[in-house]
């Protein structure tokens, strides 16, 4: 599956949930190590909506992240409350590979970083 990068213009036709809402309370999820937002970093691969609620596909920056257990349980929490309620499902995937040319360029150069 390949990356949807940032969040979609509006959201899917029929979705229960704004989706735009989802992508906004993910951007507040703040890797502790890194602070930076989730989303800015590109660790967000997936957001839409199914038959069973809300669905995040996300990563980690390696498979041993310290964080890998609290981000995911943020993320769920702050998608939980910006919908108000509802099943919201997070999954942590591996594929592809995270690495820092996920991270969006804004926040690249925001944190004094250059492209090489």
């Amino acid at each position: 599956m390949s990356p949807t990068p940032g969040p979609p213009d509006a959201p899917a036709p029929g979705a229960d949930h704004d989706l735009d809402a989802v992508w906004q309370a993910l951007s507040t999820v703040e890797d502790p190590e890194l602070r930076l937002d989730v989303v800015s970093l590109g660790l967000v691969y997936d957001v839409r909506h199914d038959d069973s609620g809300v669905v995040i596909e996300m990563t980690m920056t390696t498979p041993g992240c310290p964080a890998a257990e609290i981000i995911p349980e943020m993320a769920h929490d702050a998608v939980a409350a910006a919908i108000g309620g509802g099943p919201v499902a997070v999954r942590v995937v591996w594929d592809p590979p995270w690495d820092p040319s996920m991270i969006d360029e804004a926040a690249f150069v925001a944190r004094g970083y250059r492209r090489r």
